[in-house]
């Protein structure tokens, strides 16, 4: 493991057990930077809630993967095909996550987080559809 591996391994788990819980307080409300996603554990069959980065892109919503897809809530909405995300006070159930490159997910971002999300070396996202039927007016 090199170097940058064994500090973003360290920051991910600094991140799960204390800044996660700080941010999850202020997550998905009205005004929040942050969003929540709700996704049930692939072998617990737990309910969890994680603080993500979340956008609107055609047709659903997509998350950055600060970390890289090697996340735990990223695995279990793979594995269920399902989660909820929370983003500015409403709830949105999605399905039929797809791992996509920077350069189809990036523009949904706003200036600022865009260029964020370069500097730290985020490449990969995650879409995901809104259910069928799932208003979308005010996302």
């Amino acid at each position: 493991m090199g170097i940058r591996e064994m500090i973003s391994h360290r920051m991910r788990f600094i991140n799960k057990y204390t800044i996660n819980r700080i941010t999850l307080k202020i997550a998905g409300a009205p005004h929040s930077p942050f969003s929540v996603v709700r996704h049930t554990g692939r072998r617990t069959g737990k309910r969890y809630a994680t603080p993500v980065i979340v956008e609107p892109i055609d047709g659903g919503l997509v998350i950055a993967f600060t970390y890289g897809p090697e996340v735990d809530w990223y695995r279990n909405i793979l594995a269920g095909g399902t989660c909820t995300i929370r983003r500015h006070g409403r709830e949105y159930d999605m399905v039929h996550p797809e791992l996509i490159d920077g350069k189809t997910a990036l523009p949904a971002f706003p200036f600022v987080l865009r260029t964020i999300l370069r500097m730290v070396g985020t490449r990969q996202f995650l879409k995901l559809e809104f259910q069928k039927g799932h208003e979308t007016a005010s996302v």
